[in-house]
């Protein structure tokens, strides 16, 4: 590993605040009252205006890349490329992915009716929620909370908005925001911490949409339950990758790495535990130990550095107690395994092996630069190790042996696979993004992602004649026993016979429904 000399470490060095500045119930009360206000107008608006709005932000952040990168890299301590690629060209990639399918997702939908309701047209209007709370994490503070706050718009909500209090990018979204009128009156920027964020709830918000760790999203949970609000959850991850034997090593070894460091290991869906098999195990860890110390760690970098810092103290706390508990109890290190000497700031990216289960980083989620690499036997070990977690984000599988990956691929207790490759997935916006088991639930992105900022309303169409409904009163022991003889018709019988017996027994009840009783 190589730490490079940083001049600007000085200027680029986030500075969290030891106290957080809690916005008042009646601060809160009122931003609510201009969201619902916000709501209402927005409801009068057309998709085309909403993707106007897209359309203009796009091109302000496109133009702004390089300040936007800035102001990412001084909060986050990421390295230029970081945030370049996951935060500046996903948010735009999302953007485009909005203006080119969101139409037809969001368009009304035609829907089958069965032939008992002949006659009649069936359709699906997907509406906004209304105002919707919208509260993100400090990992990826500028792409989770931009992306969740327009597709809301898009699809017609205001948006009450809370970023982390760790990286709040405190005026970034409203410059961005102010690129387009319709959306800067649309979303509102809560600054503040947990206590902001329960008063937020407490104004009874549509839909709550929260990323970020289990232990608060069950907090939000149990709040939200109480007033029946219904929430999206993004939990956190224990990521596995496997690797069978059949692999190509080149590219799974930097596939794997890349997978496990990215972001400094700062992503819910970061490779953390890595199953390779025994017939490549070896030379997979000699491999990854070279590359992993062939690594540049900077961050304020010009764009020529690997990984950047952690962004977090109370996160550098939880690595460093996750590595040593695993020295404690016999893991061996390959590399890293402290703090670079050069930053405070950075953690050494750490390869370890002879691991088991008992180890705090087989059990929590580290969310750092820990590469633990475990061999396995065969492909039905290799599921039930990566399936033996309460998490259930995504993993990662590597083989040349197609049958045997998409056998893995279904197996895997998870909402993602990456097949050869590594967190590809969130790389295609037409792909939905979530978890299950502690990892929660819900989608974004994806058509099921966007439609999840709406409520779907089912419409039937009839004619407006005279005509009255067999079904409808009275009842008569005669249209009884030709409800009977109906549901035979439809359920028991196929072809040509189901068809004469509905023509039959359906004149004959529309026949009964003009007769009055008796």
């Amino acid at each position: 590993m190589k730490p490079q000399n940083n001049p600007a470490h000085g200027e680029c060095c986030m500075t969290t605040p030891s106290t957080t500045t809690e916005m008042s119930a009646a601060a809160v009360a009122e931003v609510a009252a201009q969201a619902r206000a916000a709501a209402d107008k927005l409801a009068h608006t057309t998709l085309a205006e909403r993707l106007a709005a897209v359309k203009a932000i796009s091109a302000y952040v496109l133009e702004h890349k390089e300040d936007i990168a800035d102001a990412v890299c001084r909060e986050t301590r990421k390295t230029r490329t970081d945030a370049l690629v996951s935060e500046v060209m996903g948010v735009l990639d999302n953007f485009e992915w909005l203006l080119h399918r969101a139409p037809k997702i969001l368009a009304d939908q035609k829907v089958p009716t069965p032939i008992a309701l002949l006659g009649k047209k069936s359709r699906i209007y997907h509406q906004p929620l209304g105002v919707v709370l919208v509260i993100s994490p400090w990992n990826y503070p500028l792409h989770i909370g931009i992306t969740s706050i327009v597709a809301a718009f898009v699809c017609g909500n205001a948006v009450l908005f809370k970023p982390s209090e760790v990286t709040p990018l405190q005026g970034l979204f409203e410059r961005i925001f102010a690129a387009a009128p319709l959306l800067a009156q649309s979303v509102f920027v809560c600054y503040g911490g947990g206590e902001t964020a329960q008063r937020l709830i407490d104004t009874q918000p549509a839909k709550i949409f929260f990323t970020g760790s289990a232990r608060t999203g069950k907090r939000i949970l149990a709040q939200a339950a109480e007033k029946l609000i219904p929430v999206d959850l993004e939990l956190g991850g224990k990521d596995a990758a496997i690797v069978f034997d059949s692999a190509n090593l080149d590219r799974a070894v930097a596939g794997v790495m890349w997978g496990a460091l990215t972001n400094a290991g700062q992503s819910c869906s970061s490779l953390e535990r890595i199953y390779v098999q025994a017939g490549v195990y070896d030379e997979f860890v000699r491999r990854l130990s070279a590359a992993v110390n062939g690594l540049v760690l900077n961050y304020g970098d010009s764009g020529d550095a690997d990984i950047g810092g952690i962004t977090a103290a109370f996160q550098m706390d939880i690595i460093r107690r996750h590595v040593a508990d695993a020295r404690a109890k016999g893991a061996t290190q390959h590399t890293g395994g402290d703090v670079l000497a050069a930053s405070e700031h950075i953690f050494q990216p750490t390869v370890l092996t002879n691991l088991h289960e008992n180890m705090l980083l087989m059990q929590e989620e580290t969310f750092g630069p820990l590469l633990p690499v475990l061999k396995f036997d065969t492909e039905e070990e290799a599921v039930a190790l990566a399936n033996h977690s309460e998490f259930g984000l995504a993993a990662s599988v590597w083989g040349g042996d197609k049958a045997q990956l998409e056998r893995v691929t279904r197996r895997l207790v998870c909402g993602a696979v990456s097949v050869n490759n590594a967190m590809i997935t969130e790389g295609n916006p037409n792909l939905p993004f979530g978890g299950t088991k502690a990892s929660g639930h819900g989608r974004q992105k994806g058509a099921e992602g966007l439609l999840g900022y709406t409520r779907s309303k089912a419409v039937l169409y009839d004619g407006n004649s005279g005509k009255i409904e067999a079904n409808w009163y009275p009842y008569t022991q005669k249209k009884y026993h030709l409800f009977a003889d109906l549901i035979d018709t439809l359920f028991g019988k196929s072809g040509i016979a189901r068809l004469l017996g509905l023509i039959k027994t359906g004149t004959a009840l529309e026949g009964e429904a003009k007769k009055p009783r008796g």
